[in-house]
């Protein structure tokens, strides 16, 4: 499916780095939601979001992106519980990049 399609009037695109160990529990479908900081993006539900594949290496401690990633329609926010400025949104998986 072409994410750029998936786009409306009313939706954002966001593109968000995150670790591999995430990243790997996301493509497997494991992991359905993400807890993000959202006082500058603003969330919200229909947006899209790229995820970013980011390995670091223990021996310099700096983090480069892999190239792979996971687009998904948020589906559903929530910021019930949560620290100031942050929420959970669950997605839907709609394409993978290697």
């Amino acid at each position: 499916m072409n994410a750029g399609k998936l786009l409306t009037e009313y939706s954002q695109q966001h593109d968000l780095k995150i670790l591999s160990c995430y990243f790997d529990a996301l493509k497997s479908e494991c992991k359905t939601f993400e807890i993000r900081k959202n006082s500058d993006k603003g969330f919200q539900k229909g947006d899209i979001v790229t995820f970013k594949e980011l390995k670091s290496s223990h021996s310099t401690g700096s983090s480069l992106l892999t190239g792979e990633s996971l687009t998904a329609i948020i589906t559903y926010v929530t910021n019930y519980e949560q620290k100031d400025d942050y929420v959970v949104f669950s997605f839907q998986l709609v394409s993978y990049k290697e």
